[in-house]
């Protein structure tokens, strides 16, 4: 029974041996790994998807070596793909400060802040990012979008430029600078770089709406109709093609046409006045007086309860 009892009450202290044994065994293979197989196999679980492995193997060697900017970096990209945005700020601040001339750590660091919405932050790694390595065209179309989204579309447009001349076949290189064009009021050179963009790339539902709303400010109801109608097939969820196409049909006559576009953009996003306002001019059209005073009416409410935009204009003139 002495026997018996001496082993049972040993057990447990067994089990706590051979834990600790274990862990002293990965520690010692983890620490057996040479700095570059370290870095190999942190790229290839971010590569693979193995993000927690990433996040693993990235702290214990951060751990180890924190003034590595390479571990840092690798580990911050793994945060940044499992959306822990804190972190990845974290990581990839520090590895900035490690190596202040490294393009791609201040890539993926903008590539947090613009997560972020923090347009500013973003455009400052950006700009740092594009002198140090002046080919990453999509550094310098993602520093236009940072530079459009504060209000600086004069400076966007040179970067998309600058990309286009880097590599003239960027994916929505043209709708980017289209876009810049149209935010300055510059309508007819939004339109060529959108046709230019559909002509490289084929459809895509944001250029081909895009173009409508140039088109539609330039007054050429017919084309924007057009486009917009296709936008609406491409795209049948979004609020913003059925407004604007029910706003070229008021505007080019099509009265009945614009209630059957205007009702579908209030039921797809009911909280905006900018559709209740069109309508009713169409019901006005139409003879249909009772119901354009209730979309009047309903326009005022919602205007009056609607909050002030920031950043680039979101807001509509009706």
């Amino acid at each position: 029974m002495t026997g018996w009892a001496t082993k049972a009450a040993g057990a447990p202290y067994f089990l706590t041996i051979l834990i600790v044994v274990s862990i002293v065994v990965c520690c010692l293979t983890a620490s057996a790994q040479t700095p570059a197989e370290i870095r190999e196999q942190l790229l290839q679980d971010i590569d693979s998807g193995r993000l927690q492995d990433a996040i693993t193997i990235g702290q214990q060697a951060v751990s180890r070596s924190p003034r590595d900017s390479e571990f840092r970096h690798y580990l911050g990209v793994a945060y940044l793909k499992t959306g822990d945005l804190k972190q990845a700020q974290d990581q990839l601040g520090r590895a900035r400060d490690l190596s202040p001339k490294d393009s791609a750590i201040r890539f993926d660091l903008a590539l947090v802040f613009l997560s972020q919405e923090n347009y500013s932050g973003a455009a400052d790694e950006l700009e740092a990012s594009t002198k140090l390595n002046p080919s990453n065209a999509l550094a310098h179309v993602l520093l236009g979008r940072a530079y459009l989204n504060s209000n600086r579309s004069e400076q966007a447009i040179d970067e998309f430029k600058t990309a286009l001349k880097v590599e003239p076949g960027i994916r929505l290189g043209h709708y980017h600078l289209g876009f810049a064009y149209s935010s300055l009021g510059r309508d007819d050179e939004a339109i060529a770089e959108y046709k230019e963009e559909l002509r490289r790339s084929g459809e895509s539902p944001v250029v081909v709406y895009e173009l409508g709303r140039s088109l539609l400010e330039r007054g050429q109801y017919d084309a924007a109709i057009a486009s917009l109608q296709r936008a609406s097939q491409l795209d049948a969820p979004n609020p913003d093609v059925w407004y604007n196409l029910g706003k070229a049909q008021v505007l080019a006559g099509q009265f009945a046409a614009a209630e059957i576009s205007l009702r579908k953009a209030i039921q797809l996003k009911p909280t905006d006045p900018s559709p209740h306002y069109q309508l009713a001019r169409a019901l006005e059209k139409l003879g249909k007086n009772d119901d354009a005073h209730i979309e009047r009416e309903r326009f005022a409410e919602l205007k009056k309860s609607q909050r002030p935009t920031a950043g680039m204009a979101t807001g509509r003139d009706q």
